[in-house]
């Protein structure tokens, strides 16, 4: 089968990593129930900046944020081993800018993903995503973002949804809490469609 993953927020927990550098880059200890509550998908009003100057701090401080020690959500890496030593196709997807793509393959090398090259895909905005997913006809994609959800209503691509905050509202999709939940999913997901 080909599984298709995006990495920020999904199989990486990015943007909690870059509220915790915000807070010390801005020296402001901001209680992490003001990250957990947020409601989209940018960081920065707690910190009282407005759009602006949020886009602003994100951009001075994406090489912190992209290239240091961002946590993997757990269960997340041994899930996608364990796709590919099971004989799986791994394809990942990311909105990354362009001129992050290549360090980013090395940044998730390094972190233990098993990458293939011709496998990795970024560059694109997030509504782009859909050319790529619906070239590769991919049996599963895996976002944590309704929008690029949304676009793959009328797809054999069944979507599964990383919970976040700024998610909760969208019902189109499987609601993945935990990786280690995942596997059970698509299973449950064959037996389904065998039984059709």
């Amino acid at each position: 089968m080909k599984f298709g993953f995006d990495i920020d927020d999904t199989l990486i927990n990015l943007r909690e990593h870059a509220f915790l550098i915000y807070r010390e880059k801005l020296n402001m200890q901001l209680p992490m129930e003001s990250f957990y509550s947020l409601q989209r998908v940018e960081i920065h009003e707690p910190f009282g900046l407005t759009d602006e100057e949020g886009k602003k701090l994100w951009e001075n401080t994406l090489e912190t944020i992209y290239y240091t020690d961002c946590p993997i959500f757990p269960g997340a890496l041994k899930t996608i081993q364990d796709l590919k030593y099971s004989g799986h196709d791994i394809y990942y997807i990311t909105a990354r800018p362009h001129k992050h793509g290549e360090r980013t393959k090395v940044w998730l090398r390094e972190q233990g993903f098993p990458i293939e090259d011709d496998k990795f895909y970024y560059g694109m905005k997030d509504n782009e995503k859909i050319n790529i997913i619906h070239q590769l006809n991919l049996d599963y994609y895996v976002d944590d973002k309704p929008t690029v959800l949304r676009t793959l209503k009328n797809m054999d691509t069944t979507p599964i949804i990383k919970d976040q905050s700024y998610n909760k509202e969208y019902r189109e999709a499987t609601r993945l809490f935990h990786w280690s939940e995942f596997k059970h999913m698509y299973e449950k997901s064959l037996k389904h469609n065998r039984k059709r």
